[in-house]
Protein backbone atom coordinates (compact mmCIF):
# COMPACT_ATOMS: atom_id res chain seq x y z
CA UNK A 1 0.00 0.00 0.00
CA UNK A 2 0.90 3.59 -0.51
CA UNK A 3 1.82 6.03 1.85
CA UNK A 4 -1.05 8.26 0.52
CA UNK A 5 -3.19 5.08 2.49
CA UNK A 6 -6.97 5.28 1.73
CA UNK A 7 -8.28 9.13 1.74
CA UNK A 8 -10.99 7.55 0.71
CA UNK A 9 -11.85 6.41 3.65
CA UNK A 10 -12.21 9.83 5.05
CA UNK A 11 -16.18 10.26 5.17
CA UNK A 12 -17.69 13.82 3.95
CA UNK A 13 -14.42 14.89 2.96
CA UNK A 14 -15.40 18.21 2.02
CA UNK A 15 -16.93 19.12 5.48
CA UNK A 16 -13.52 17.54 6.63
CA UNK A 17 -11.05 20.03 5.23
CA UNK A 18 -12.59 22.90 7.06
CA UNK A 19 -11.95 21.33 10.27
CA UNK A 20 -8.78 19.28 10.05
CA UNK A 21 -5.95 18.78 7.89
CA UNK A 22 -4.05 14.97 7.56
CA UNK A 23 -0.23 14.56 7.36
CA UNK A 24 1.19 11.37 6.55
CA UNK A 25 4.73 10.43 7.28
CA UNK A 26 7.31 7.55 6.84
CA UNK A 27 8.12 5.95 9.71
CA UNK A 28 12.04 4.57 10.19
CA UNK A 29 13.13 2.17 8.05
CA UNK A 30 13.25 -0.45 10.23
CA UNK A 31 9.59 -0.43 10.99
CA UNK A 32 8.51 -0.39 7.41
CA UNK A 33 8.03 -3.60 7.04
CA UNK A 34 5.25 -3.19 9.81
CA UNK A 35 3.83 0.20 9.75
CA UNK A 36 2.49 1.60 6.02
CA UNK A 37 2.66 4.62 7.85
CA UNK A 38 2.62 7.69 10.28
CA UNK A 39 -0.88 9.99 10.31
CA UNK A 40 -0.72 13.11 12.09
CA UNK A 41 -4.12 15.48 12.41
CA UNK A 42 -4.53 18.97 13.54
CA UNK A 43 -7.75 20.34 14.52
CA UNK A 44 -8.69 23.97 15.13
CA UNK A 45 -12.73 23.87 15.17
CA UNK A 46 -15.16 26.49 16.62
CA UNK A 47 -17.89 24.26 18.96
CA UNK A 48 -17.66 20.67 17.52
CA UNK A 49 -17.22 18.43 14.38
CA UNK A 50 -18.19 15.32 14.18
CA UNK A 51 -15.73 12.84 11.95
CA UNK A 52 -16.96 9.49 10.15
CA UNK A 53 -14.10 7.37 8.90
CA UNK A 54 -14.79 4.08 7.16
CA UNK A 55 -12.56 1.17 9.01
CA UNK A 56 -10.15 -0.51 6.89
CA UNK A 57 -8.06 -4.15 7.37
CA UNK A 58 -5.15 -2.53 9.60
CA UNK A 59 -4.43 -2.15 13.38
CA UNK A 60 -3.77 1.61 14.28
CA UNK A 61 -1.84 2.75 17.39
CA UNK A 62 -2.84 6.61 17.95
CA UNK A 63 -1.94 8.92 21.07
CA UNK A 64 -4.91 10.73 22.60
CA UNK A 65 -6.39 10.70 25.97
CA UNK A 66 -2.74 10.57 27.25
CA UNK A 67 -1.38 6.79 26.20
CA UNK A 68 -1.06 5.20 22.85
CA UNK A 69 -4.21 3.58 22.17
CA UNK A 70 -4.38 0.33 20.01
CA UNK A 71 -7.55 0.60 17.84
CA UNK A 72 -8.12 -3.59 16.67
CA UNK A 73 -10.07 -3.89 13.24
CA UNK A 74 -13.71 -2.74 14.16
CA UNK A 75 -16.40 -3.79 11.92
CA UNK A 76 -18.88 -1.06 13.35
CA UNK A 77 -19.11 2.92 11.75
CA UNK A 78 -16.19 4.99 13.65
CA UNK A 79 -16.85 8.13 14.36
CA UNK A 80 -14.53 11.21 16.56
CA UNK A 81 -15.54 14.21 17.67
CA UNK A 82 -13.22 17.14 17.30
CA UNK A 83 -13.44 20.32 19.81
CA UNK A 84 -11.41 23.41 20.26
CA UNK A 85 -7.78 22.81 19.08
CA UNK A 86 -5.42 19.73 19.03
CA UNK A 87 -3.67 16.82 17.31
CA UNK A 88 -3.20 13.36 17.43
CA UNK A 89 -0.56 10.87 15.88
CA UNK A 90 -0.95 7.30 14.61
CA UNK A 91 0.51 4.56 13.23
CA UNK A 92 -1.22 3.03 10.49
CA UNK A 93 0.15 -0.84 10.40
CA UNK A 94 0.63 -2.98 7.18
CA UNK A 95 -2.75 -5.67 7.19
CA UNK A 96 -0.39 -8.34 8.33
CA UNK A 97 2.27 -5.97 10.01
CA UNK A 98 0.78 -5.98 13.92
CA UNK A 99 1.31 -9.73 14.67
CA UNK A 100 5.23 -9.42 14.69
CA UNK A 101 4.53 -6.61 17.96
CA UNK A 102 2.13 -8.47 19.47
CA UNK A 103 3.81 -12.15 18.58
CA UNK A 104 -0.22 -13.76 19.16
CA UNK A 105 -3.34 -13.65 16.95
CA UNK A 106 -4.20 -10.06 16.30
CA UNK A 107 -7.72 -11.43 15.80
CA UNK A 108 -7.67 -11.13 20.18
CA UNK A 109 -7.97 -7.12 19.53
CA UNK A 110 -10.82 -6.89 16.61
CA UNK A 111 -13.10 -4.87 17.74
CA UNK A 112 -11.17 -3.50 21.35
CA UNK A 113 -9.82 -0.11 22.05
CA UNK A 114 -7.10 -1.01 24.34
CA UNK A 115 -3.62 0.92 26.04
CA UNK A 116 -0.70 -0.19 23.89
CA UNK A 117 1.05 -0.97 27.20
CA UNK A 118 -0.88 -3.81 28.37
CA UNK A 119 -0.80 -5.10 24.66
CA UNK A 120 2.54 -4.53 23.77
CA UNK A 121 4.25 -4.88 27.23
CA UNK A 122 6.01 -1.74 26.99
CA UNK A 123 4.59 1.09 29.05
CA UNK A 124 3.09 3.55 26.36
CA UNK A 125 2.61 6.98 28.86
CA UNK A 126 5.79 8.72 28.39
CA UNK A 127 5.64 8.54 24.88
CA UNK A 128 1.69 9.64 24.69
CA UNK A 129 2.90 12.38 26.87
CA UNK A 130 5.70 13.44 24.57
CA UNK A 131 4.27 12.99 21.37
CA UNK A 132 0.96 14.89 22.72
CA UNK A 133 2.95 17.75 24.11
CA UNK A 134 3.55 18.94 20.44
CA UNK A 135 2.56 18.79 16.95
CA UNK A 136 6.04 19.08 15.69
CA UNK A 137 6.49 16.22 13.09
CA UNK A 138 10.26 16.40 14.06
CA UNK A 139 10.11 15.94 17.56
CA UNK A 140 7.08 13.73 17.61
CA UNK A 141 7.92 11.18 15.38
CA UNK A 142 10.79 9.93 16.39
CA UNK A 143 9.28 9.20 20.12
CA UNK A 144 6.89 7.44 18.22
CA UNK A 145 9.74 5.55 15.88
CA UNK A 146 11.68 4.66 19.47
CA UNK A 147 8.47 3.39 21.23
CA UNK A 148 7.80 0.86 18.40
CA UNK A 149 11.29 -0.32 18.12
CA UNK A 150 11.50 -1.20 21.86
CA UNK A 151 8.85 -3.58 21.45
CA UNK A 152 11.67 -5.60 18.91
CA UNK A 153 9.72 -6.21 15.97
CA UNK A 154 10.67 -9.84 13.95
CA UNK A 155 10.83 -10.29 10.12
CA UNK A 156 7.73 -12.06 9.62
CA UNK A 157 7.82 -13.37 6.23
CA UNK A 158 3.96 -14.85 6.68
CA UNK A 159 3.10 -11.20 7.55
CA UNK A 160 4.62 -9.78 4.33
CA UNK A 161 2.65 -12.29 2.53
CA UNK A 162 -0.54 -11.13 4.24
CA UNK A 163 -0.20 -7.77 3.22
CA UNK A 164 0.72 -8.59 -0.29
CA UNK A 165 -2.57 -10.59 -0.85
CA UNK A 166 -4.51 -7.07 0.72
CA UNK A 167 -2.68 -4.93 -1.77
CA UNK A 168 -4.14 -7.48 -4.77
CA UNK A 169 -7.36 -6.75 -3.49
CA UNK A 170 -6.51 -2.87 -3.16
CA UNK A 171 -5.44 -3.02 -7.00
CA UNK A 172 -7.86 -5.43 -8.46
CA UNK A 173 -11.26 -4.32 -8.32
CA UNK A 174 -12.12 -7.53 -9.88
CA UNK A 175 -11.22 -9.27 -6.90
CA UNK A 176 -15.04 -9.79 -5.42
CA UNK A 177 -15.31 -12.87 -3.74
CA UNK A 178 -12.29 -14.20 -0.83
CA UNK A 179 -12.47 -17.80 -3.28
CA UNK A 180 -10.92 -15.51 -5.91
CA UNK A 181 -8.02 -14.46 -3.13
CA UNK A 182 -7.69 -18.28 -2.32
CA UNK A 183 -7.03 -18.93 -5.63
CA UNK A 184 -4.94 -16.35 -6.35
CA UNK A 185 -2.69 -17.27 -2.93
CA UNK A 186 -2.70 -20.87 -3.80
CA UNK A 187 -4.84 -21.67 -0.44
CA UNK A 188 -7.81 -23.51 0.13
CA UNK A 189 -10.36 -20.97 1.22
CA UNK A 190 -10.30 -22.14 4.83
CA UNK A 191 -6.77 -22.08 5.15
CA UNK A 192 -7.14 -18.50 3.84
CA UNK A 193 -9.71 -17.77 6.67
CA UNK A 194 -7.40 -18.80 9.52
CA UNK A 195 -4.12 -16.72 7.83
CA UNK A 196 -6.45 -13.74 7.93
CA UNK A 197 -7.93 -14.22 11.13
CA UNK A 198 -4.25 -14.86 12.61
CA UNK A 199 -2.34 -11.78 10.97
CA UNK A 200 -5.22 -9.56 10.01
CA UNK A 201 -8.10 -10.03 12.79
CA UNK A 202 -11.09 -10.44 10.39
CA UNK A 203 -12.05 -12.76 7.44
CA UNK A 204 -10.59 -12.40 3.85
CA UNK A 205 -14.49 -12.24 2.50
CA UNK A 206 -14.68 -8.61 4.87
CA UNK A 207 -11.34 -7.88 3.74
CA UNK A 208 -12.54 -8.06 0.16
CA UNK A 209 -16.01 -6.87 0.22
CA UNK A 210 -14.70 -3.29 2.60
CA UNK A 211 -11.90 -2.63 -0.41
CA UNK A 212 -14.73 -2.49 -2.81
CA UNK A 213 -17.08 -0.22 -0.87
CA UNK A 214 -13.69 1.95 -0.58
CA UNK A 215 -14.00 1.76 -4.60
CA UNK A 216 -17.38 2.94 -4.69
CA UNK A 217 -16.34 5.67 -2.00
CA UNK A 218 -13.76 6.70 -4.28
CA UNK A 219 -15.97 6.81 -7.21
CA UNK A 220 -18.47 9.65 -5.17
CA UNK A 221 -15.32 11.47 -4.31
CA UNK A 222 -14.52 11.75 -7.64
CA UNK A 223 -17.45 14.97 -8.60
CA UNK A 224 -17.30 12.83 -11.70
CA UNK A 225 -21.56 11.03 -12.67
CA UNK A 226 -21.88 7.67 -11.58
CA UNK A 227 -23.99 4.78 -12.94
CA UNK A 228 -24.48 3.00 -9.96
CA UNK A 229 -25.75 0.07 -11.52
CA UNK A 230 -23.00 -0.44 -13.81
CA UNK A 231 -20.64 0.22 -10.67
CA UNK A 232 -22.14 -2.29 -8.56
CA UNK A 233 -21.92 -4.95 -11.73
CA UNK A 234 -18.10 -4.17 -11.44
CA UNK A 235 -17.43 -4.62 -7.85
CA UNK A 236 -19.17 -7.59 -7.45
CA UNK A 237 -22.66 -6.76 -6.16
CA UNK A 238 -25.39 -8.60 -7.25
CA UNK A 239 -27.55 -5.39 -8.27
CA UNK A 240 -27.69 -2.07 -7.61
CA UNK A 241 -29.72 -2.40 -4.40
CA UNK A 242 -26.83 -4.96 -3.01
CA UNK A 243 -24.22 -1.75 -3.01
CA UNK A 244 -26.81 0.40 -1.35
CA UNK A 245 -27.74 -1.92 1.37
CA UNK A 246 -23.48 -2.74 2.02
CA UNK A 247 -22.55 0.62 1.36
CA UNK A 248 -25.35 2.27 3.64
CA UNK A 249 -24.44 -0.07 6.56
CA UNK A 250 -21.08 0.89 6.37
CA UNK A 251 -21.02 5.37 5.48
CA UNK A 252 -24.51 5.29 6.66
CA UNK A 253 -26.79 6.48 3.62
CA UNK A 254 -27.48 5.29 -0.32
CA UNK A 255 -23.97 6.26 -2.62
CA UNK A 256 -26.10 8.47 -4.81
CA UNK A 257 -27.38 10.34 -1.86
CA UNK A 258 -24.11 10.20 -0.46
CA UNK A 259 -22.73 11.62 -4.01
CA UNK A 260 -25.35 14.61 -3.92
CA UNK A 261 -24.29 15.59 -0.64
CA UNK A 262 -22.43 19.45 -0.25
CA UNK A 263 -19.69 17.60 2.28
CA UNK A 264 -18.87 15.29 0.21
CA UNK A 265 -17.87 16.66 -3.28
CA UNK A 266 -18.42 20.43 -2.18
Amino acid sequence: MSKAGRPEAIVRPKAGERAFEVERLAPDPALAEFVDYYWLVRWNVVGEHRQQVVPQPRVHVAAEHGRLLVHGISREPFFRTLRGSGHVLGAAFHPGGFRALLRGSVGCLSGTVRPAGDVLGHDDRPAAEQILATSETARIVPVFDAYLLACEPEPDPTGRQVTELVEEVQRRSDIVRAEQLAQHAGLSLRSLQRLFADHVGVGPKWVVQRCRILDATAAAHSGEPVDWSELAAQLGFSDQAHLTRAFTQVVGTSPATYRRDPDTTG
